[in-house]
């Protein structure tokens, strides 16, 4: 269990408290139909900002970046995703509804955190690349593209079912579906750039670009599965409810590639539970 008395932890907490109060507001509006997005907005910036201070705690007391453990992936992932959603959510209205997705699965993350031990970790000789920088950096906005689109694909899934008995016509379908798919086509731009600056890294620190381990096998397959999905939205143009599937799937790949299979793996990439 964490140990509660820390500073980082403290700060952890008080951020997840921010993630909490922006949720509550968001489903109170969906509740009431009435909805200030500055409620939203605000506690969520403020969430992100506390969490950045549980970061920055961390790293000058270990010395290096929040990204060996399980725990050190997820608290700093709730940061960018936070950061970057909010960010989203503050210059593109057409993301506002999903909120309602996007912040529970945000509160998911952080009880998985909140339920991890806080150990200290030693950065690898091979870490110390700056093009572990860019793969990372790039993996984070990868990620966070892809939570924006399965907002969106929510809250319309979930839409379409509630009219499924009715000829109602959701007038913000179209608007939501063509933001879901761009995020989507940016998080492919950055899953690309995520893939080539991790194997000039990988050529750096192991001496080869590729080598089939399970995190490189996977990653590659949420390229593919990403790749197709854009490429069916174009050429098919498939029912809108099979596209916003795919949304979820990719991004349901991208969680397990990112949190589950460096910690089952006993390759290069194996991370610390």
């Amino acid at each position: 269990m964490l140990p509660w008395s820390t500073p980082e932890t403290a700060w952890l907490m008080a951020g997840v408290a921010g993630y909490l109060a922006s949720t509550g507001a968001a489903v109170r509006g969906v509740f009431t139909r009435r909805l200030d997005h500055r409620t939203v907005l605000v506690p969520l910036g403020i969430g992100a900002a506390l969490l950045a201070m549980a970061v920055a705690e961390r790293w000058l007391r270990l010395g290096h970046g929040p990204f060996l453990s399980l725990y050190e992936l997820l608290l700093s992932n709730l940061l960018t995703l936070g950061l970057l959603y909010a960010l989203a959510y503050w210059r593109v209205p057409q993301v506002r509804p999903g909120a309602v997705v996007v912040l529970p699965i945000l509160l998911v993350l952080s009880v998985w955190t909140l339920s991890l031990s806080p150990e200290a970790t030693r950065l690898p000789a091979s870490y110390d690349n700056y093009w572990l920088w860019i793969h990372v950096s790039m993996g984070k906005i990868f990620l966070a593209a892809c939570l924006i689109a399965t907002g969106n694909a929510g809250v319309l899934l979930i839409r379409a079912w509630r009219r499924r008995s009715s000829r109602e016509v959701d007038p913000e379908s179209p608007a939501l579906d063509a933001v879901a798919w761009r995020f989507m086509a940016l998080a492919f731009v950055f899953d690309s750039f995520m893939l080539l600056a991790g194997a000039a890294w990988a050529r750096d620190a192991w001496g080869r670009f590729w080598a089939w381990d399970p995190l490189e096998t996977w990653a590659l397959v949420t390229w593919l599965v990403l790749g197709t999905a854009l490429h069916l939205r174009i050429t098919w143009d498939p029912r809108p409810w099979v596209g916003w599937l795919l949304i979820i799937v990719v991004f349901v790949l991208a969680i397990l590639t990112f949190f589950g299979v460096p910690f089952v793996s006993v390759a290069g990439h194996k991370g610390v539970m």
